[in-house]
């Protein structure tokens, strides 16, 4: 049903998850980023309580797998959740049920961490990894559109996948790139495509918010500054 990754750059300490499922709008229900705290995916059979509870977790300094360990074991059926988290540290952690639907696994990597169910084949977490991993001089949401796009190539999800999207978060207070793909046949080429749109702009739409005196002019009709 569904695969993922979260991840954290060393290098600029953003957090971020991408994610991709059959099901419409994966991304709206199973992603969380805070910065300087973590990024957590909730998935297989989702609550959605379990991200923030799992970013509050991680708020408190703690690791992955002490957050995680909090989190499960609080969890109201905790054997149909597949959880995952990375710490500020870089840390990882896992959940997984025993009720994780079809083939189910984890792969993690420094710094990051992939997991999935209903999966064509478990290769599809350790290529996910491998690709973020790869360049990491690259922005975290490159890195983590890769994932998906090598857990694809791999087979993905045993049926078609129809959305996708990415949640970032580096220095500013709220995820300063929240990109989703709710339905369509090729959502991950068109999260790719997105992003691609986005990248040049993302800085900008930050400097708006911050200091609007400084920020560039929107380049549309009606804008004369």
């Amino acid at each position: 049903m569904t695969f993922s990754i979260v991840g954290r750059c060393e290098r600029t300490g953003a957090f971020g998850v991408a994610i991709s499922s059959s099901s419409p709008a994966v991304a709206s229900r199973c992603a969380y980023v805070k910065a300087g705290v973590g990024a957590v995916a909730t998935q297989n059979v989702t609550d959605p309580r379990l991200g923030p509870a799992l970013l509050a977790q991680l708020a408190n300094g703690g690791s992955a797998t002490a957050a995680m360990t909090v989190v499960s074991a609080a969890a109201e059926y905790p054997e149909f959740r597949q959880l995952t988290a990375v710490a500020a540290d870089g840390s990882t952690a896992v959940f997984s049920g025993a009720n994780s639907l079809g083939i189910n696994g984890d792969s993690t990597g420094k710094n990051c961490v992939a997991a999935g169910n209903m999966l064509a084949t478990l290769d599809v977490l350790s290529a996910m990894v491998t690709a973020f991993e790869a360049d990491p001089t690259q922005a975290i949401e490159h890195r983590l559109i890769a994932a998906l796009e090598a857990g694809l190539a791999l087979g993905g999800e045993a049926g078609p996948v129809h959305s996708a999207g990415i949640l970032a978060a580096d220095t500013a207070d709220w995820p300063s790139t929240n990109l989703r793909i709710d339905w369509s046949d090729n959502p991950i080429a068109e999260l790719r495509a997105l992003w691609d749109l986005w990248a040049p702009q993302k800085d900008a739409y930050i400097t708006r918010a911050l200091n609007p005196s400084d920020a560039p002019s929107y380049g549309v009709p009606g804008d004369d500054r």
